[in-house]
């Protein structure tokens, strides 16, 4: 289904990872992060995100929440980011998100 709003829109994003990743893991979370500061071309700003974590407290995946144009902005932006390109994910599933509880305010979301 197409996108059918114009403006910014949230989407939340759930990776899992692919079993026996973890040092792939740990050695791509720095070029990781730093690509969901500064994702370069792509007009995807992450509001907020952390990893998945497994039974016993180890990470397992990824959420992210980003404010895109688009669906398929966000399907790019996740292309694109090292943990993707390394095909360290299992599964990826994105979903168009209504932020309520907790919202930031607008104008703090314009400055950063």
């Amino acid at each position: 289904m197409a996108d059918q709003l114009t403006g910014p829109q949230y989407f939340a994003v759930f990776a899992q990872d692919r079993i026996g990743m973890k040092e792939v893991r740990a050695r791509l979370r720095p070029e990781h992060r730093a690509w969901l500061r500064n994702p370069g071309t792509h007009k995807v700003v992450v509001r907020l995100g952390g990893p998945l974590l497994d039974a016993a407290g180890a990470m397992a995946g990824t959420l992210l929440v980003v404010e895109a144009q688009s669906m398929q902005a966000v399907q790019e932006f996740m292309n694109d980011d090292p943990y993707c390109q390394s095909e360290m994910f299992e599964q990826i599933e994105i979903k168009r998100w209504q932020w309520s509880l907790g919202q930031p305010q607008s104008e703090n979301l314009e400055k950063t």
